[in-house]
């Protein structure tokens, strides 16, 4: 899948949630993502945020970031995530 394809479609996740708590924001993205995309488009998204995340709004940036950190534990400051 095409990046554009991926930031598109993780930037309408972030517009569905930004009505959220703040709170609740990343964290439901980021649920949404885990939940409802193929590892391989987590993979390319991951990558993509590699790169530099051109593109993407700063809630579905962070929670891409966490959920990429969350992959790799041993990378994270996060306990217990």
């Amino acid at each position: 899948m095409k990046p554009e394809n991926l930031v598109y479609m993780a930037n309408q996740i972030g517009k569905f949630f930004q009505y959220q708590k703040k709170d609740e924001i990343v964290p439901g993205i980021a649920s949404h993502i885990k939940k409802f995309w193929d590892p391989r488009m987590r993979e390319a998204i991951f990558a993509y945020i590699d790169q530099g995340g051109d593109g993407l709004d700063p809630y579905v940036k962070e929670a891409i970031l966490h959920l990429k950190e969350v992959k790799n534990p041993a990378e994270t400051s996060f306990q217990g995530t």
